[in-house]
């Protein structure tokens, strides 16, 4: 039986909108910003620190601060002192707090890697969402972003997902073969949560 919904999105897609909606009409907890709130907590920064570095690499000047001070003996001394909060760290406590969250069960998860750290649990649905380029403009745009800004969020920031899912995860974004749904927004946030749980549904009947 189905009890844990993960939700990888293009950005701009609605994916987040059409998240909650899902996780209300189900009952279930919804892990966006939660998810977010608690691994801020675990590491014990702010949590603007940590969406610096959720879904996307650290920026070269940073990895190269890392490997120095990887390599120096003053910076082997001193990084535990820093507390640095990096992408690979995120990813970690990630991890850590997505596979607590599925052991409970009845969750909406939003991105952040879940749908490849559950790929292998019979009881995670696993949903990806799309839309016409056009779209996506639209509604980052309605965030109250120019078009030009709008179009330039759209492309930049998934391109970071695809280049952070290929650093730690090894794989092509979206991974198709991961999924067992992909939506194409376009049709509506009602009608999309319709159709995932339509799926679902269906999956836990065949079973």
């Amino acid at each position: 039986m189905i009890k844990i919904i993960t939700v990888e999105r293009e950005y701009g897609s609605g994916g987040g909108e059409i998240a909650q909606l899902l996780a209300d009409r189900l009952g279930w907890t919804l892990w966006d910003q939660l998810l977010t709130e608690e691994i801020a907590h675990m590491v014990d920064c702010p949590k603007s620190v940590v969406e610096s570095h959720e879904e996307r690499n650290d920026p070269l000047y940073y990895r190269l601060f890392k490997s120095f001070m990887r390599g120096s003996y003053e910076g082997s001394i001193n990084a535990p002192k820093l507390k640095l909060v990096d992408t690979e760290c995120v990813l970690r406590v990630t991890r850590n707090v997505v596979l607590k969250v599925a052991e409970t069960g009845n969750c909406v998860i939003v991105g952040r890697g879940s749908q490849h750290f559950l790929e292998n649990r019979p009881d995670t649905l696993r949903v990806f969402l799309y839309a016409p380029a056009e779209e996506k403009v639209r509604r980052v745009a309605a965030r109250g972003h120019s078009e030009t800004e709008a179009r330039e969020l759209v492309e930049t920031v998934d391109r970071d997902r695809s280049a952070y899912i290929q650093k730690y995860f090894k794989v092509d974004w979206p991974t198709r073969s991961l999924y067992h749904l992909m939506l194409n927004t376009s049709i509506g946030e009602v009608r999309a949560v319709d159709a995932i749980v339509s799926f679902m549904n269906t999956l836990d009947d065949s079973r």
